[in-house]
């Protein structure tokens, strides 16, 4: 049997009780952002709005002495004494200006024409996805917590994809007052299919087994209660607890699994870049070793990710 440690879908369409407990002041407060930073980049181009991104990034930077000393001990762990001074210190920036064009960009997206926004994604690997969605078993896109993987979701919804994902039922009232937004201008987005990490899988494996590209982060960075199963993995010299329940679901249905990244480049463009298979999953195993195995692959990716792009580690 199935464990139960997947959540329970709800789609976005049927999410009423999220809408309703953003309040009408938070509505108007972020409306108010929306329509200054919409104002600017009407008079001043997309360009001009991320300068204006990196120009207040940069004087976040200047300020928010708690947030830049908790990204420069996450660099230290992460890098020990090969970093320079200098280099510590780019890259602190760097984190700062991309995190506030990223959330500039992630406000306004509704409001852009579908043909500016398609130009805007670099797609590499997209014929990896392509064909393993031939296969006609769904396809589990692991994810993780570095970049901005919640545009990812609606970038490949607008390219045509069936999309699905897995999130954290604890979720800010500005992500959920921008949700309702896309869900009024696009299509696409209303069908994206949407699940709690902490219910019961029957729907995952439903999406597997219709084809969809499903996706989520299984990298926790904290504590998620017993019921989630996870497993040990090594990653940047320590040992983390990774969630498998997902990993789990894919390998049953026999889905192909393989990685993904979101990349943020200047001036609001954005590179996809999907990895060859996790697995084989002619070959795939619910054993403990074999899960074992293919989660500490996907650790290893995401040493080699961050390594290459320090700035987009999340969660500071």
């Amino acid at each position: 049997m199935p464990s139960q440690e997947a959540v329970l879908a709800l789609p976005v369409e049927s999410q009423t009780t999220a809408r309703l407990s953003v309040s009408w002041w938070s509505r108007l407060k972020y409306g108010l952002v929306r329509g200054f930073l919409w104002g600017w980049a009407r008079c001043f181009s997309l360009t001009g709005l991320y300068r204006f991104g990196q120009f207040f990034g940069f004087c976040e930077y200047l300020i928010n002495f708690k947030r830049r000393a908790r990204f420069n001990r996450k660099l230290g762990e992460l890098f020990g004494d090969t970093l320079t001074a200098a280099e510590a210190r780019k890259h602190t920036i760097r984190f700062f200006v991309r995190t506030r064009c990223d959330k500039l960009f992630y406000l306004i997206f509704d409001k852009l024409p579908r043909e500016k926004i398609l130009k805007r994604i670099r797609f590499h690997g997209r014929e990896i996805l392509d064909r393993e969605l031939a296969r006609n078993k769904g396809v589990y896109v692991t994810m993780s917590h570095t970049g901005s993987h919640h545009v990812a979701m609606l970038l490949c919804a607008l390219l045509g994809y069936k999309v699905a994902g897995v999130r954290d039922r604890n979720e800010g009232p500005l992500r959920r007052y921008i949700q309702e937004r896309y869900a009024a201008t696009f299509p696409e987005y209303r069908e994206i299919r949407l699940f709690y990490a902490d219910s019961f899988p029957r729907d995952l494996y439903r999406c597997l087994r219709e084809g969809y590209m499903l996706a989520s982060a299984l990298d926790v960075a904290r504590d998620r209660g017993g019921r989630l199963r996870t497993v040990p993995v090594k990653i940047f010299g320590r040992e983390r607890q990774f969630l498998t329940g997902t990993m789990q679901i894919a390998l049953r249905c026999g889905s192909s699994i393989i990685q993904g990244f979101v990349i943020s480049r200047r001036n609001f463009y954005f590179r996809l870049e999907v990895l060859p298979r996790l697995i084989d999953p002619e070959e795939a195993s619910d054993e403990p070793a074999f899960l074992a195995d293919v989660m500490q692959r996907y650790a290893s990716h995401i040493e080699e990710h961050v390594l290459a792009y320090p700035c987009h580690l999340s969660g500071f």
